[in-house]
């Protein structure tokens, strides 16, 4: 799985537990809970979601690899890749 489409996996999580947010000029190197008014427990939904939709575990000492769009991308990509492959 493509970096391009995790971003839109987790844009389509935030759009679920945040419908109000407007995700239409989200930047990719901003940090996600500043450019949306997330708050932890929002994060926390968006980690609870990669697990029940995707079987992405992230631990706790990852969070702040889950910052940005691009950091996302960039972690979580190669968890995809395991979960399919297995």
């Amino acid at each position: 799985m493509g970096q391009q489409q995790v971003k839109e996996i987790i844009l389509k999580i935030i759009e679920t537990i945040a419908p109000d947010a407007d995700l239409s000029d989200v930047k990719s190197d901003v940090r996600l809970r500043d450019q949306l008014d997330m708050d932890s427990m929002d994060f926390l939904d968006i980690v609870m979601e990669l697990r029940k939709r995707y079987k992405v575990e992230v631990p706790k000492e990852d969070y702040m690899q889950l910052e940005t769009l691009d950091s996302c991308a960039a972690y979580l990509a190669p968890k995809f890749e395991a979960v399919a492959a297995s």
